[in-house]
């Protein structure tokens, strides 16, 4: 793979059925090429994907097909599947369970609780 290759997220569009998220290659000396990865709507409506996390999803999808074929997959467009869903929710689970704080309830000053 070499190193001038630039992967940018160019915005998504929603579809009747998937939402779809555009990315531009570029590679010097060779023109921008245009990828469209596409998650099923029902992977939102479900929680098997967050809608801030998708265009994460689908950029290390791309990045990976792109390693795979030396920046030059055969296809321009991808399908987002159910394991490669599954895998992104626990890797970043795993993230997530080490956070060593936590959000604590808000409670009023004393001085401003009401008298029972």
């Amino acid at each position: 793979m070499r190193d001038e290759i630039s992967v940018q997220y160019v915005g998504f569009e929603c579809k009747a059925s998937v939402r779809q998220y555009v990315f531009c290659v570029r590679e010097a000396p060779n023109e921008p090429r245009e990828f469209i990865l596409s998650i099923a709507n029902e992977a939102f409506i479900f929680h098997r994907a967050r809608y801030q996390d998708a265009p994460d999803i689908c950029s290390l999808k791309l990045r990976r097909e792109l390693a795979i074929y030396g920046n030059h997959p055969p296809k321009a467009q991808f399908v987002i599947s159910e394991e490669e869903l599954a895998n992104y929710r626990d890797i970043h689970a795993k993230k997530r369970g080490r956070v060593t704080h936590h959000r604590k309830r808000f409670q009023r000053p004393t001085a401003y609780r009401r008298a029972s």
